[in-house]
């Protein structure tokens, strides 16, 4: 176990944003690959898993995210909250943009509720690059932090590859049911299970490549670290506010979507803080 962890610290950190972007990707096929098992997933249960996923994108956003942001702002001698603020402002406003234009269909919602500009395209499609748009801040926020521990500033800001390894973890973590909110229906629906799971996995892929970019702009352009991680958390408390836990709490089962968001929270807050 030494010499596994021995030679992922020798990795560069765009090596390692890769293989834990890989890591999320993985852990997202694997919650689509439950269509192997069942063509119906409960109801109950699927929402207190999105309130999990929506707690540790909470408990991330500020743990991993704004935290370092407004840390490495100060050790740059830039007023803490500027970066923070602006950056998570960005990123919130990014996403809004990008939920604009690119048509896509959130798990649950019928066809007619489709958004962003008007297409034919099928519902599996929509539904795909619906968890593929909000994957694409996770992917990035894993990169970022990875870039900020290989950027050697530990002791001021707490950037360490311990705290990018549990923020990978916990982002892991939540992907697990958005796996299944995309495959399950599709699955549901007639399609078959080597299908549904095909478009389930595809949903994660764009979080490697994603993770590989943020690591290699902030490490390219080092002043741009505190707003690039407040970016991340700002689009990823955009994905929770106006998807997960609308989702998690569309079918009535409100209260064991809330405290499932509550253990999430404190999950993704344990990591961090143990780990970190």
């Amino acid at each position: 176990m030494a010499s596994v962890s021995t030679w992922f610290q020798a990795l560069s950190p765009l090596y390692q944003s890769l293989l834990a972007g890989c890591f999320t990707w993985f852990v997202t096929a694997l919650g689509a690959a439950s269509v192997f098992a069942t063509r119906k997933v409960n109801r109950q249960l699927l929402d207190a898993m999105m309130g999990f996923a929506a707690g540790v994108m909470i408990a991330a956003s500020f743990w991993s995210l704004l935290v370092p942001s407004i840390d490495m702002a100060e050790a740059q001698g830039v007023p803490g909250w500027m970066p923070a603020a602006v950056g998570f402002l960005v990123g919130g406003l990014f996403l809004r943009l990008a939920d604009a234009v690119l048509p896509h269909l959130h798990p649950g919602a019928r066809l007619t509720e489709a958004e962003g500009i008007e297409t034919s395209w099928r519902r599996a499609t929509l539904l795909v690059l619906a968890i593929t748009l909000h994957n694409i801040p996770e992917g990035l926020a894993v990169g970022v932090t990875f870039g900020a521990a290989a950027l050697s500033m530990e002791v001021a800001t707490g950037a360490t590859l311990a705290a990018a390894l549990a923020l990978a973890l916990g982002i892991g973590l939540q992907n697990f049911p958005e796996g299944i909110a995309v495959a399950m229906p599709l699955r549901g629906q007639g399609i078959s299970a080597g299908r549904s799971f095909w478009y389930g996995q595809l949903s994660g892929i764009v979080e490697p490549l994603s993770a590989v970019v943020g690591a290699a702009a902030v490490l390219a352009v080092r002043p741009i670290l505190p707003y690039a991680l407040a970016f991340a958390a700002g689009a990823m408390i955009y994905v929770v506010v106006e998807e997960l836990i609308p989702e998690s709490q569309r079918h009535g089962n409100t209260d064991l979507a809330t405290l499932g968001a509550m253990g999430g929270f404190t999950v993704m807050m344990v990591l961090d803080v143990a780990l970190g």
